[in-house]
């Protein structure tokens, strides 16, 4: 009788220790993205009203409406993303905090000597949204009505023309640097804070030529206020199909590509990346969604999370090599 006293309490005593351990088991054999997400998902993105940031908004409007959760966009400008981009990685890896980064992010391990991050492992990518090809454009006053023309014209007067970006590392200053190194010729950079700032310039005169997202460019040169010279990607675009390839215009081999990817803090859960890759997708493909990216000649994106991260990895090599030859230096 007393022996069976002593089992009996010895196995209350451990109930509550094999409930906690059933619980942590349970826990950890659930699926993590079935109750996800529990509060509202924070979008963060580097720099207000840039394509990028219009990307963020057409994805935060739509899960806020399929998930019946906030989703809000977060504009964190400054030093070419890295204050964003810092937040993410040092936020909790559980889906809540998400990052939309552009071409600079693949550039900037190689524009600064030290970030406050690492690239990629800091980071777990989810998909790219979408990509479009840069426009390349001339203030009307230019004499060059091709690629070729500005080639030669370049050539010509080496360090006389002015070429305006939206700032140091940016797709348009990559662009314009690999356009420089391929044509060997020599111009003048003169880097603004934002796509607004860099189009008005060059629109006022005060630059002569600019490589550009095509959304932003478009009305200016629908207007007659901008010459476009080509468009940069491998094939010419649906929205303005009469503007020829860089290769068509003139200098084969020519091809950049601005892209927006979405990402999440490194270690943040698989199944959560896989149904956000998939709800990203979703959202790109409904109908007033995709109107609107082309309207802004964008094609949307469907990787997977680990095409993304092969992806950035080539972006990273590309333009690192461009930027390490170029002897380019963040600001």
């Amino acid at each position: 009788m007393k022996r069976w006293i002593q089992t009996a309490a010895l196995a209350f005593a451990l109930t509550p220790a094999l409930a906690s351990t059933a619980a942590v088991a349970a826990a950890q054999g659930a699926d993590p993205a079935q109750n996800y997400p529990n509060r509202p998902v924070r979008m963060i993105t580097g720099s207000p009203g840039s394509t990028s940031d219009i990307a963020a908004r057409f994805v935060a409007q739509k899960l806020s409406e399929r998930w019946r959760q906030q989703v809000v966009v977060d504009n964190r400008p400054g030093a070419g993303g890295i204050i964003g981009t810092e937040i993410v990685a040092k936020s909790d890896p559980d889906g809540h905090t998400l990052l939309v980064v552009a071409l600079g992010y693949a550039a900037n391990p190689f524009l600064y000597d030290k970030l406050p991050y690492r690239t990629p492992q800091d980071f777990a990518a989810i998909t790219v949204l979408a990509s479009a090809p840069n426009v390349l454009v001339v203030h009307p006053s230019v004499a060059a009505h091709s690629v070729r023309e500005l080639i030669a014209l370049a050539k010509a007067k080496p360090g006389a023309l002015v070429y305006g970006t939206s700032g140091v590392g940016t797709s348009g200053h990559l662009a314009m640097e690999l356009f420089k190194r391929m044509a060997g010729v020599d111009m003048v950079h003169v880097p603004y804070k934002g796509a607004g700032a860099s189009t008005a310039a060059i629109v006022a005169g005060q630059v002569q030529v600019l490589s550009t997202a095509l959304g932003a460019a478009f009305p200016q040169i629908k207007a007659g206020r901008l010459r476009a010279l080509a468009v940069t990607g491998l094939k010419r675009t649906s929205v303005a199909p009469e503007i020829p390839t860089a290769a068509e215009s003139g200098l084969p081999g020519y091809v950049v590509d601005g892209w927006f990817a979405a990402l999440a803090p490194s270690k943040t859960p698989a199944r959560i990346v896989e149904r956000l890759q998939t709800e990203f997708s979703a959202v790109y493909k409904m109908p007033d969604i995709a109107e609107r990216l082309t309207a802004m000649g964008f094609d949307a994106g469907s990787m997977t999370p680990r095409e993304t991260t092969a992806f950035i990895a080539a972006e990273v090599a590309k333009w690192g090599k461009l930027i390490k030859d170029s002897g380019i230096k963040g600001e």
